[in-house]
């Protein structure tokens, strides 16, 4: 998919469609106004018989256009213009672009990228368009025999600018949304891959590869020999009861001066989670696949960043495993010991997301970091807290905090911020070691990021629980690549000299 910026009349556009936006009650968006006027109404009319009313999901395709050069127009139902927040404006974008693939548009210049969204500019609109547009034509098809290819597929999109002078950060949100959008799919086809074959090893592979492809960033594996001669004993833990051997992936992107402190990204990778002893139930497990999510959006972060060649230097860090029952596997009340030397009751082996991170929140010490943010699918009560609209965020640092709330609203993938009080702590109280790994059901998102905070207390860190926004159930389920643009969104307002 090819997509350009450009300024320029509608009626001189020599393309396969043109795109305009109708805004509810029957009313043009201007520049649809514009070109009405020079095919002297023939657009005002047909709305005028009701052929659109310019509702969200309304669409029109229309052939022989007077006075116009592209041979075709599709009008787009807006909804009202007051209410064109963000979300609307995605959507928008998604149901013309796969209008415009299903009726062998093979190109296209849209206008709505000139729609008043509120409280954003040009750059952020053609940026936002770009990364919509990328969503809407994602397929997970490559594990089917047989694909639904189409076949006059959309090529070419062309996002119009007002003005001239707009053209050059026009062109910087394109490459910004084509590396956020690349970044959002790799996410996705990690996520969606099952647990048979996307295991730690493969991941393991994928950093290697992602080294390969990108000169910028080296990957080193640390195998269960070497976590073991580290004393990594919490993560070990959770492998022993899988044939798969875990790993830690450590992903290195050196865009700025060694002396430049690095960013940590830490990812769960779970690539499938049984609950281990404590089994989870038989429904809806086969979407414990998706229990690697928060390492997937490390990969695709690492991608978007390295596509976009910024001035940071960046660690993205993946411990990987299985969790499944086995005699070897963790029981309930025995007790492990991490890389910090801090002991850990196992109270239910279910909670092994923290088991895992824990030991690569240690070791990201070494890396001396400027700040520390791990992503991961933690705990099914941040569902309940927040639903599937946003991440719970949790922290140690208020500045940290507000730069990845911040980051959250301008990429339109929000976090929402939980405390982290000191009388959480007491809930993760054990008689036989420090801690126990759980802390009851009151407050079951909270006391996890209570448990990662007692490893983290000699940097700024982060925690974000995206068990609720790292994939879809039901009919069409699959990974979003939630928080890639939110993390992406982070590193790009640090690169552009945003506050520390």
């Amino acid at each position: 998919m090819e997509f350009s910026v450009k300024s320029g009349h509608p009626e001189k556009q020599r393309t396969a469609c043109i795109v305009l936006g109708v805004f509810e009650p029957r009313r043009l968006s201007p520049v649809a106004e514009n070109l009405d006027k020079i095919t002297d109404g023939y657009f005002s009319n047909l709305i005028r018989r009701g052929d659109l009313e310019g509702k969200v999901d309304q669409m029109l395709l229309l052939h022989n256009i007077p006075n116009a050069l592209c041979d075709r127009v599709l009008l787009v139902g807006c909804g009202r213009e007051r209410d064109l927040t963000d979300a609307q404006y995605k959507k928008i974008i998604a149901n013309s672009i796969k209008t415009l693939n299903d009726t062998g548009s093979m190109e296209a210049v849209s206008y709505l990228t000139e729609l008043n969204v509120k409280g954003r500019d040009i750059q952020w609109k053609v940026r936002y368009a770009t990364e919509a547009a990328m969503d809407s034509l994602y397929r997970f098809d490559q594990l089917k025999s047989k694909k639904d290819d189409t076949r006059r597929p959309l090529r070419k999109i062309v996002w119009s600018v007002p003005s001239r002078r707009d053209l050059p950060s026009g062109e910087v949100a394109v490459k910004e949304g084509l590396a956020i959008a690349n970044g959002v799919s790799l996410a996705k086809n990690l996520g969606n891959l099952p647990g048979n074959i996307c295991t730690p090893t493969y991941l393991a592979n994928q950093a290697l590869e992602l080294a390969n492809q990108y000169p910028k960033v080296t990957s080193q594996i640390l195998e269960e020999a070497d976590m073991e001669q580290l004393g990594m004993g919490s993560l070990l833990s959770v492998s022993k009861g899988s044939r798969q051997p875990a790993k830690l992936i450590i992903m290195n992107y050196a865009g700025a001066d060694k002396e430049t402190k690095p960013i940590v990204l830490v990812g769960k990778g779970l690539t499938f989670d049984a609950g281990g002893i404590s089994l989870k139930p038989a429904k809806g497990m086969e979407e414990m696949k998706y229990d690697m999510c928060g390492g997937a959006s490390v990969f695709g972060t690492m991608r978007a960043l390295a596509e976009m060649e910024l001035p940071l230097n960046v660690i993205g860090m993946v411990p990987s495993s299985e969790n499944l029952p086995d005699g070897q596997a963790n029981k309930p009340g025995d007790v492990v010991t991490s890389m910090s030397g801090q002991t850990i009751e196992v109270i239910n082996t279910d909670a092994e997301g923290r088991l895992i991170l824990c030991d690569a929140l240690t070791y990201a010490e070494r890396y001396e970091p400027d700040c520390v943010v791990d992503i991961a699918t933690l705990t099914g009560a941040c569902v309940i807290a927040l639903g599937n609209h946003a991440s719970g965020l949790f922290s140690n640092h208020n500045p940290l905090t507000h730069e990845l709330l911040t980051a959250g609203r301008n990429s339109a993938d929000r976090a929402w911020e939980l405390p982290l009080w000191d009388e959480y702590q007491e809930q993760l109280n054990s008689d036989t070691a420090d801690m126990a790994n759980v802390g009851g059901r009151e407050g079951g998102s909270i006391t996890a990021a209570c448990f990662l905070s007692r490893f983290t207390k000699k940097y700024h860190w982060a925690h974000l629980d995206i068990a609720g926004t790292a994939w879809r159930s039901g009919k069409g389920k699959g990974a979003t690549g939630r928080p890639v643009p939110l993390l992406t969104q982070f590193l790009l307002h640090r690169a552009n000299g945003g506050s520390k």
